[in-house]
């Protein structure tokens, strides 16, 4: 008889469920023994293939496991917004985009009354 079984796994949840979170959080993650500077690095999957061929002639067999890791991108700096001059403002509603309240300001060095 011929056939072929191939099966790819995705493992990052059952590591997950298993305990295996601080490696997969962004945040926590700390593989400075391998980078060697700083924790920038986490995992971002682990996926697992099989392989297995049957024919007359024989059988082929393979495994292959991988862990995809990632590096978190450095923090943007802060956007710094210097309101020292006359300027319009809004308060918006996220979901529905409704403008709430609307104001402006044409001297930002009044005293508040």
């Amino acid at each position: 008889p011929r056939f072929l079984l191939a099966q790819e796994v995705q493992l990052a949840a059952l590591l997950r469920a298993l305990g295996m979170v601080d490696a997969f959080d962004q945040e926590r993650a700390d593989f400075s023994g391998i980078d060697g500077r700083t924790m920038w690095l986490y995992v971002s999957a682990v996926i697992h293939k099989a392989y297995a061929a049957f024919d007359e002639e024989g059988t082929e067999a393979a495994a292959a496991s991988a862990v995809v890791v990632k590096m978190r991108s450095i923090p943007s700096p802060p956007e710094i917004v210097r309101a020292d001059h006359p300027f319009l403002f809004l308060i918006r509603e996220r979901r529905s985009g409704c403008v709430l309240f609307l104001g402006r300001v044409v001297d930002p060095a009044a005293p508040v009354v």
